[in-house]
């Protein structure tokens, strides 16, 4: 049976979603899809390519719409809602955000970084300043990520956070008084969309001040 590198990643997604990340194995995917697992390596080199390919895969989805701001859109509303739409896109599948950390970006995938590279230059970004603008981001959005699905099925304490782990403090809060009175003020605040929006609109607040900052610096070399 023959198959097509999309096939294969289509696949390995379906498979992604119903095992998580430790029961997708090159086997599993060439049962998946009724060949032998010798017939993968035609289309990609060892499982460490297939996620980067799957990594690709689930940003193209998650980017769907977001590859450049709407007329009149301000350029640092158009990154908050590609972090948005990236973080959506990794709690979208299982181990989503496993899947994307310290992947590379696919040659299908340059276009798009390109165009997104270019909007930024194009209001006023250095070109490094804008891939590592574009880099941080999508850090902090894998990460918080990976923190929600990690946290999924723990139990939280009263503002929504982690319960510590271990034997209960026998002093009880009055040992951490800032502690406690942190959690106690985050109680309406403290579930995963509130504290990624809260470091989102911090990570923009910068990209903003130091665009600002910047703006009437002189072009090196003038």
């Amino acid at each position: 049976m023959a198959v097509t590198r999309d096939e294969i990643v289509t696949a390995a997604l379906a498979l992604l979603d119903k095992a998580g990340l430790e029961g997708l194995t090159l086997r599993r995917l060439a049962e998946r899809l009724g060949i032998r697992a010798p017939t993968l390596y035609w289309h990609v080199r060892d499982k460490r390519e297939l996620m980067d390919l799957i990594a690709g895969a689930v940003m193209d989805e998650a980017l769907a719409g977001w590859q450049e701001p709407q007329p009149g859109q301000a350029w640092w509303e158009w990154l908050a809602g590609r972090s948005r739409a990236i973080r959506a896109g990794l709690l979208a599948h299982r181990d989503g955000a496993l899947v994307l950390a310290g992947n590379r970006p696919v040659r299908s995938s340059v276009p798009g970084i390109e165009r997104q590279l270019g909007i930024l230059t194009e209001a006023g970004f250095r070109p490094q300043d804008a891939l590592l603008a574009l880099f941080s981001l999508n850090a902090f959005a894998i990460g918080e990520a990976l923190d929600t699905q990690r946290e999924t099925g723990r139990d939280t304490g009263p503002s929504g956070m982690p319960a510590p782990s271990g034997k209960p403090d026998p002093e009880g809060s009055g040992a951490c008084p800032v502690l406690s009175a942190a959690t106690a003020a985050l109680e309406p605040f403290g579930s995963s969309d509130q504290r990624f929006e809260y470091g989102l609109n911090l990570l923009i607040t910068g990209l903003r001040a130091q665009h600002d900052g910047r703006a009437g610096e002189p072009e090196a070399g003038t």
